[in-house]
Formats: C-alpha cells, sequence, structure tokens
C-alpha cells in the first residue's frame, strides 16, 4: 500500500467506553483508523503533535473536568470535527447538556444499525477534504514555483469550503465573467477550466467509493449531481465508462494520477505562468452587482 494510500484512511481519534471501541473499528473498516485514547485530556494533548480528521466521543465519558477539556478542544481546533457517540447504555440529561456546553453540535444514536451509516457518511465527508487536500499537494509538487493567479485557481477547486460544480461558480469565485476564465485558458493552450472541474469532482467520487457503503446514488447525492443518470453521463463523457465502470477501476490514488498525467505534467510550463486574473487595458472585473449574486452551492447541476 503506497503512502499515500495510507494517508486516505484518516485517522480518528476516540474517546469511547471499552465495549464501544470494536464496534467503532468494525464500521470504520476502510474509511479511518481509529486511534483509541483513555481521556479527553489525552486526546487534547495528542491533537497538538498529530494530524486527525475528527475526534469520536462517548456521551458516558462526559463529566465536568471533560466538559472543560472538550470545549478546549472544539475551540482549539475547530477544522477538526468532534462527534458525540450515543450508545446503548442509559444516558443523563446532564451529560448531553454538557455536550452543547462545550460546543459540540454532532451526535449520532448508534443504538439502531442507521446510525453507524450516518457516523460512516459524516466521516465520509471529511475523507473527501483529505483528498482535496493530497490533491493539491500533489499538483504544487508536480509544478512547483506557481504564478499567484495559478494558486489561486487550483485553491478554488480544492481548497474552499464551498466546492463549485459548475465553470460559472467557479469564475465568479475568481472575480471573472466566466467567458474571460474560458479565453484565458485557450490561449495559454491549456485544457477547458471545466475539465478540470470535471477531474476534482470525480476525484472526490473515487474516493467515496473506496468505501463499499456507498452506492452510485448516494455519491452522485453527496457531490451534487442532479441525479445518478447525470453522474453516469459526467463519468462517460470524460472517461468513456460507465458509473459501475468507474467505481470498479479507480480508486482516489489511481484518479489523482490520471489528473496529473492527463492535465498537469503535459502542461507545466503555461499552468506556471498562468494568469487568468490579469486584465488587459481597458478591461474590468466582474461587476459589484454580479459578483454579489453569487450562486447558491446546493443547487444540482449537471
Amino acid at each position: 500500500m503506497s503512502l499515500m494510500q495510507r494517508a486516505l484512511t484518516a485517522p480518528v481519534l476516540t474517546v469511547l467506553e471499552p465495549d464501544e471501541r470494536p464496534r467503532v473499528d468494525a464500521a470504520g473498516a476502510g474509511l479511518y483508523r481509529a486511534i483509541h485514547k483513555e481521556s479527553i485530556a489525552d486526546a487534547l494533548a495528542d491533537l497538538k503533535t498529530r494530524r486527525v480528521s475528527a475526534v469520536l466521543v462517548s456521551v458516558m465519558r462526559c463529566g465536568r473536568e471533560a466538559d472543560r477539556r472538550m470545549a478546549t478542544m472544539v475551540r482549539e481546533f475547530p477544522s477538526v470535527p468532534t462527534v458525540a457517540l450515543l450508545g446503548t447504555a442509559p444516558t443523563s440529561a446532564e451529560a448531553l447538556l454538557q455536550l452543547g456546553n462545550a460546543g459540540i453540535t454532532r451526535l449520532v444514536d448508534v443504538r439502531q444499525p442507521q446510525g453507524w451509516t450516518r457516523l460512516r457518511q459524516l466521516l465520509a465527508v471529511q475523507a473527501v477534504h483529505e483528498v482535496d487536500r493530497l490533491a493539491l499537494e500533489a499538483i504544487r509538487r508536480e509544478l512547483g514555483a506557481l504564478s499567484p493567479d495559478g494558486q489561486r485557481f487550483f485553491e478554488a477547486l480544492f481548497v474552499e469550503s464551498e466546492r463549485v460544480t459548475t465553470v460559472r461558480a467557479l469564475a465568479i469565485r475568481m472575480d471573472l465573467l466566466p467567458s474571460t476564465l474560458m479565453s484565458r485558458f485557450f490561449r495559454a493552450r491549456l485544457p477547458a477550466p471545466k475539465r478540470y472541474l470535471a477531474y476534482a469532482r470525480l476525484l472526490r467520487a473515487a474516493r467515496l467509493f473506496e468505501d463499499a457503503g456507498h452506492s452510485i446514488a448516494s455519491v452522485s447525492n453527496a457531490l451534487e449531481y442532479s441525479s445518478p443518470q447525470s453522474f453516469g453521463r459526467h463519468v462517460r463523457t470524460l472517461l468513456g465508462m460507465t458509473a459501475g465502470e468507474f467505481r470498479a477501476r479507480f480508486t482516489a490514488t489511481t484518479l489523482l494520477e490520471r489528473l496529473l498525467a492527463d492535465l498537469v505534467r503535459p502542461h507545466r510550463e503555461a499552468l506556471r505562468a498562468l494568469q487568468p486574473l490579469a486584465l488587459r487595458p481597458g478591461m474590468r472585473r466582474l461587476a459589484p452587482s454580479l459578483r454579489d449574486r453569487r450562486p447558491a452551492f446546493h443547487q444540482r447541476h449537471d
């Protein structure tokens, strides 16, 4: 297994009851590696030295001291989601109140089978963030020094919290008209921005498909395609295969390699010099009235 493949199995810290640990390990098979800690204090110390994707805390482990330390953990590490697990053991109203006081907003009830499915779905979102980070790092390694505008383009694809689904949304994020963005890429003899965007979305799909619990319908929904059929058309247009064949053939690792081979390595010099935001004399940036009219990112697009 390669270094990247190990990194894609996102480590998760847990503070759980002993009988909850095996079930959490089983639920995370293929999605995350659980690192079990004995206390909130231990988890907090680990967070300061180790990068993790999430923290799972049993409601049963909540107490006054834990409440204070959990609040510190949530406050000091806002990018690491903390998820509370409500298990089969009796839970007091005070313990649930302490979770809220600590700032924990995600509670998963695993007393029913669908609770474990919900937990995997929550952590799968973190896996998508992880593959975005790895993709951006790989592109930076391939290209070395990037122009500020080139850096901004790739960050708009892989870093922004609201992921874009259309070239129009991507252009507006970069403070450009869509026609301007596309013409800059055309003049630089680069693949169209739409192609980079399509690969970015399929990279996230490949990561989600590594979890056997995700169906084609659930992945198309998570990535805001209008329907599974729309996702299938997207795959066929880009890769010439069905969604089922895509799922069987590609992991996030192999699709990232395909992205680098098709869209990055053959165009190193042009990407390094890319200036899609540079204005020629007489040109203006996107009008404020249009910039303020940003697309609703929750809308679904083909």
